[in-house]
């Protein structure tokens, strides 16, 4: 049976169809764009005042 498989996926990539899926991988980009967006969108309010209380903590020896 593996050998079936592996004769048919050389059939596939010999036959030139080996290109995937370009809309889903479009889709998946846009998709982490968006998140990656509204992750910063929500640390940017966070992060400068964490940053201040993490300096401000921050003692000399």
């Amino acid at each position: 049976m593996a050998t079936r498989v592996h004769a048919r996926l050389l059939a596939a990539t010999e036959s030139g169809s080996d290109r995937g899926d370009v809309p889903g991988w479009v889709l998946v980009t846009v998709m982490s764009a968006g998140v990656v967006l509204a992750v910063w969108a929500a640390a940017e309010l966070v992060l400068p005042q964490v940053f201040r209380e993490a300096v401000t903590s921050v003692r000399r020896p």
